[in-house]
């Protein structure tokens, strides 16, 4: 279930491509408010309005709700734009750079101090960024953005409740966003610029089924989370960016030129540090686990 999520999420750039000619601001509110209606009727056949309610009621929690439905639009309509642009292999580069981005975030926000191996695997990827700079002739900005959104909405998600479900959770971040989903499709309409009546039965479908896309992977990444380690997760995140990578080289046709896999090897030689020094964390805990279990009884 966990490759599955992955997998769906690696071949966005395909579904999305797919979707013009509704343009990256039509196809993000279609997403939200197709989500949102989606979200709700699954909510209500599960019998978790309730859990839905106690959410809203929450005044802090609603207000981390907010902030995590801001930065996931912006996520959102940031990577919508980034394949519609030709630019997959920039916005793959953002969710291969999003872990050391978290651990950046963790110390500027959590006070959270690091380990000398995260440490020189954040400062080899702030050379990757310099050397994927200088390829492109200006700031990967796609990329960093995508990594700052997405790892703001981690800290949000985990301000709002590691134990509210994700259902629950999507179902209020596009209810909070559909207000201003549902101004902008009136505007579109209104303007002569949307695109769901008038490209066609299948695009209507294509549009329809933003919701669907949407919420499937997040369902079965839910599952998986509860059966398997973190640490498998933690693993299984990166098939994500390197399916868009392949999509973006292999079916889009994007350019790759040496430079810019000199910058992409850097950031994979930095996340192999990361993942080796967490899973040797994780490993030192657990032993300290155990032999503090057995000190109890002994």
């Amino acid at each position: 279930m966990g490759a599955a999520a992955y997998a769906l999420w690696g071949s966005f750039p395909l579904y999305f491509s797919a979707l013009a000619p509704a343009g990256s601001v039509e196809v993000l509110v279609h997403r939200v408010l197709w989500s949102l209606l989606l979200c709700a009727v699954l909510l209500a056949a599960l019998r978790g309005l309730g859990d839905l309610r106690a959410l809203l009621a929450d005044r802090t929690r609603t207000g981390w709700l907010g902030l995590a439905a801001v930065t996931i639009a912006a996520n959102w309509g940031v990577y919508i734009y980034g394949v519609q642009s030709g630019n997959v292999i920039e916005a793959s580069l953002g969710y291969f750079v999003n872990p050391l981005v978290t651990v950046l975030l963790g110390v500027l926000l959590l006070r959270e101090r690091l380990r000398p191996a995260q440490w020189a695997a954040v400062g080899v990827g702030v050379v990757a960024v310099g050397v994927i700079t200088v390829d492109y002739g200006r700031v990967p900005w796609i990329a960093l953005v995508l990594a700052l959104t997405f790892g703001s909405y981690g800290l949000a998600k985990n301000r709002v409740g590691r134990g509210t479900p994700a259902l629950v959770s999507l179902t209020g971040e596009t209810l909070l966003l559909a207000p201003f989903a549902l101004a902008a499709l009136v505007v579109l309409e209104v303007a002569g610029e949307g695109t769901f009546t008038s490209a066609g039965p299948v695009h209507t479908a294509l549009l329809v089924s933003t919701g669907v896309a949407t919420t499937v992977p997040l369902l079965l990444f839910g599952a998986a989370a509860r059966r398997v380690p973190l640490t498998t997760i933690g693993l299984l995140q990166y098939l994500t960016p390197v399916l868009q990578l392949l999509c973006g080289v292999l079916l889009l046709g994007e350019e790759m030129p040496p430079t810019r896999w000199v910058g992409f090897a850097l950031v994979w030689l930095a996340l192999v540090v990361l993942t080796t020094d967490t899973l040797r964390a994780a490993r030192r805990r657990a032993a300290l686990a155990r032999s503090a279990v057995a000190s109890a009884h002994g």
